[in-house]
């Protein structure tokens, strides 16, 4: 199942304490795991929304934040269950990524394979 389509989305860490609405301009179309030395750990399928829509709709002061190097790319985390909600993404700050996982009405396994961008090789690295 892939959507080209822009669609407002509603999604949640497991225990309900954090709630996010965004828009995602290309639908769910996008879905990409990354392979830099977090998300490579991490794992999880991610959707690109623009971080202008993307509202904690509850539980804001219930998120964590990891962030390393840089400092560009901002992982959110809700203090409760630990799920991965959201990320600002270091390739594109105007841009986030949320996770597939957490959006409501969606089943991860029918967007099976995920394709993998190279967050190794990033062009803020290279020197």
């Amino acid at each position: 199942m892939t959507d080209a389509t822009q669609m407002q989305i509603t999604a949640s860490c497991h225990c309900g304490a954090v709630t996010l609405t965004a828009t995602l301009p290309r639908g769910l179309s996008d879905v990409s795991r990354c392979t830099c030395s977090f998300c490579r750990r991490r794992q999880a399928a991610a959707v690109m929304a623009t971080a202008a829509t993307l509202e904690v709709t509850k539980g804001a002061d219930n998120l964590t934040l990891y962030s390393w190097g840089t400092h560009t790319a901002k992982h959110y985390f809700c203090k409760t269950c630990g799920i991965y909600t959201h990320h600002q993404r270091r390739s594109n700050p105007a841009e986030c990524g949320v996770n597939l996982g957490c959006i409501e009405g969606v089943n991860t396994w029918e967007h099976e394979p995920v394709p993998w961008t190279d967050g190794i090789n990033h062009p803020a690295d290279a020197k």
